[in-house]
């Protein structure tokens, strides 16, 4: 999308957690210019849901769908020539955002605990699973030390 992602963040961050009718309806009303395409993107994640559901099978209950993650990272940037002062030129980027939504039922409380997630291919959701807390910790450096120089001395006249 050509959107800056800082833009599309704004939007994004509206219906993360969401319920997929919610979402929708607070993407209707949104006066952002790049609203309209994430509701277009929301569509096809539930459109590819509910093909999932009839098609292929798999248990999936589109009305309990609720926006599971929604990222927009960077893209290609276009690097661009603005004329300035003096016969000199400014340059600028356009930034290109990476839009992903991802959907996911919510089970009842007597179901499972877990969250089938649209969408993402099964061994990427069970590997998220399987890592836990500590997985996503960063590991500390260790920290380098410094080499001993030679001292300097100072020379004395005399």
């Amino acid at each position: 999308m050509r959107v800056s992602p800082q833009k599309a963040r704004l939007v994004l961050d509206l219906i993360k957690g969401r319920r997929v009718e919610d979402a929708l309806n607070t993407l209707a009303f949104t006066k952002k210019r790049v609203a309209s395409t994430v509701e277009k993107l929301v569509r096809s994640a539930l459109e590819n849901a509910n093909y999932l559901s009839t098609e292929k099978g798999l248990d999936v209950d589109v009305d309990n769908l609720y926006v599971l993650r929604a990222v927009a990272n960077d893209g290609p940037r276009m690097k661009r020539i603005r004329p300035a002062p003096m016969g000199r030129a400014y340059r600028y980027q356009r930034r290109m955002a990476h839009i992903e939504v991802a959907l996911a039922e919510r089970r009842r409380a007597g179901a499972e605990s877990a969250a089938t997630v649209v969408g993402e291919p099964e061994g990427k959701a069970s590997a998220k699973a399987a890592k836990g807390k500590t997985a996503g910790k960063p590991r500390k450096k260790a920290v380098a030390r410094k080499a001993a120089g030679k001292k300097k001395t100072a020379k004395s006249k005399g």
